[in-house]
């Protein structure tokens, strides 16, 4: 198991300040983000460390040698779009992407890729496996084609007035987790698994681990707080960011010591990447690195 960064929370940077400073904080593994080059359409979307559109032999011997020259391994290339959207002009824009990290993760010799299944939210769970069957099918046919994983992060995507009502990402849930993998059962298709997604739900974060231990092969590492007085004040089904708030690890609610050793005990031997959204570190640079390097210091009691 390998400590790593995502690089989403570094937009300025360029791929070798990037991995540069993992390097020298400590850490041993990045999830490079590859967003389409162009405008972001969210917080910590449009991230673009590897142009995945771009990648020739002389590039990708670039990144790898430049990887093994820090001594960091490259975890996954990161990309979370909504393949369900139901605007078919962006969806197919999401897929065809998807298409280029996939094919880029082969030549890079990574050969793991995270993003989202996605969700048409004005659409029920029901009708929404449907489209994920017809759309995902032949996305997981081409992953497996390239010997490619592609893990799904289990994000609600639900947060905010755009994203109601039904969110932006099935994959929520183990109980939709177990229709999906039923649907496409595939050895390339599993979960890229943040604990904080269910900590947020009310969930157990820990039992789904050994459920579904072998599908589980990325890991994000970020914490959070919920706030009751605040619960009380607005009720569970107002916009979540009313009464949440995204945490480094270590600052929140989650039990980082009982979920590394679940880790071990599933045998996990993958990365599990430090993904920062902490507001409280983002007003300047200064705080946005305080925030990377105290997250390596707390999560290195328990992964190194």
């Amino acid at each position: 198991m390998k400590l790593g960064l995502h690089s989403a929370i570094l937009p300025d940077y360029t791929f070798e300040q990037v991995i540069d400073l993992a390097s020298d904080i400590g850490y041993k593994s990045v999830e490079l983000a590859c967003w389409p080059l162009g405008k972001a359409e969210r917080r910590y979307a449009g991230v673009t460390h590897v142009d995945t559109s771009s990648l020739d032999e002389e590039k990708v011997s670039h990144i790898l040698g430049y990887c093994s020259s820090k001594d960091i391994q490259i975890a996954a290339l990161g990309y979370y779009p909504n393949p369900l959207d139901p605007n078919e002009a962006n969806r197919s824009v999401y897929i065809e992407h998807l298409k280029t990290l996939i094919k880029a993760a082969k030549l890079l010799g990574v050969n793991k890729v995270s993003t989202f299944i996605g969700k048409d939210k004005n659409k029920t769970v029901e009708e929404n496996m449907e489209l994920f069957k017809s759309i995902w099918t032949p996305i997981i046919e081409f992953a497996t084609e390239q010997k490619v994983w592609v893990g799904i992060e289990n994000c609600p995507m639900y947060f905010t007035m755009d994203e109601w009502p039904g969110g932006l990402n099935l994959a929520s849930a183990p109980y939709v987790w177990r229709q999906l993998f039923s649907i496409i059962d595939s050895d390339y298709f599993g979960l890229s698994y943040d604990p904080s997604h269910l900590y947020l739900q009310r969930m157990d974060y820990i039992n789904p681990l050994y459920a579904f231990k072998d599908k589980i092969k990325h890991i994000h590492i970020k914490d959070l707080r919920v706030y009751p007085d605040k619960i009380d004040e607005y009720g569970i089904f107002t916009y979540p960011l009313n009464y949440m708030s995204p945490k480094i690890p270590g600052h929140g609610g989650i039990d980082w010591g009982a979920f590394a050793s679940a880790l071990q005990d599933i045998g996990f031997s993958d990365a599990a990447c430090v993904e920062i959204e902490d507001k409280s570190f983002e007003d300047c640079e200064t705080n946005v690195l305080k925030a990377i390097k105290l997250s390596f210091k707390h999560m290195s009691q328990f992964i190194e």
